[in-house]
């Protein structure tokens, strides 16, 4: 079985499982799973975890967002983006790159922002977009967010493109309508292009296309070490003794800089995850079944 992770370039108008679904028949069916969904209207970076990658999804999911996005100024929709009915419409004033700066720089840090209902937020086991397409609405909770960054690509008479880097949780098409609200209209989502995920900055995507061109040539699939997203912990490389006992599940002497650390045996091959002690004691907690050398 295949075991790292995938940067697929989510193709418009397929939604991120039926993406999913592709990856895994090229992949023969490997255990996988996506991290983040992404909109069918929505492009970009969709990380793919096969194999034992599947443990680490919760680590790369908590990590910032890089988006693009275009709103569409003058009129707001349903679902927030050109999938819905216009529900609204309202003037746009003439715009002036310092009238919208000053106005993104109000949405620059932490906030609160309530999740829409075109959603796939739960409600007693109702995912809320099947809710909303019956028509109901629903309260939901804010939740906390942050956008580290902020910044005006291109300004138009009806349209402004944005680039955000954000926390986890944060729904672009919300932050477009209160956007296109605090410049004195409504608007949508027109486009929207997920450019990175954090750890993964600056790694090359692949395409459906790219993937099945590489399969069908026999090439190998471009997969990052499972320990690529992990880099931020600490490293622990152990003597061969205690790399068995580790791999027995049992506690071992070991120092470490970090409660949460990466572990490696006597060869340099990745082990898994465990927590450090202020004992001098390492425990660990999720291990893997692996080969993947240590890091330089």
């Amino acid at each position: 079985m295949h075991s790292g992770v995938l940067l697929l370039d989510k193709p418009l108008g397929l939604s991120s499982n039926a993406a999913l679904q592709r990856v895994r028949s090229l992949f023969d069916r490997a255990k996988a799973g996506h991290v983040g969904s992404l909109d069918p209207l929505a492009t970009g970076m969709l990380p793919v975890c096969l194999g034992e990658a599947t443990k680490i999804a919760g680590d790369i999911l908590a990590g910032r967002k890089r988006y693009r996005f275009t709103i569409a100024l003058g009129s707001a929709t349903s679902t927030g983006d050109t999938e819905g009915e216009v529900t609204q419409r309202a003037a746009v004033p003439a715009l002036e790159a310092a009238q919208v700066l000053a106005v993104l720089a109000r949405f620059r840090g932490p906030q609160s922002q309530v999740p829409p209902m075109y959603s796939a937020l739960k409600r007693d086991g109702q995912p809320l977009y099947r809710l909303a397409r019956a028509g109901l609405s629903v309260p939901r909770a804010p939740r906390s967010i942050e956008l580290f960054e902020l910044t005006l690509e291109a300004l138009g008479t009806q349209q402004l493109e944005l680039q955000t880097l954000c926390s986890k949780g944060t729904y672009i098409r919300v932050l477009a309508e209160d956007i296109a609200a605090a410049l004195g209209s409504c608007g949508h989502v027109a486009a929207l292009r997920r450019v990175a995920v954090e750890p993964f900055e600056h790694e090359p995507m692949q395409t459906l296309e790219s993937l099945a061109q590489l399969r069908a040539a026999g090439a190998p699939l471009p997969l990052l070490p499972l320990d690529f997203a992990l880099q931020h912990l600490p490293a622990v490389h152990l003597s061969a003794a205690d790399s068995e006992r580790c791999r027995r599940g049992q506690r071992v002497a070991a120092s470490a800089s970090g409660a949460r650390v990466r572990i490696y045996d006597a060869q340099g091959r990745f082990l898994g995850l465990g927590e450090s002690d202020a004992d001098g004691g390492l425990q660990p907690r999720r291990l893997f079944n692996l080969d993947t050398p240590a890091p330089a």
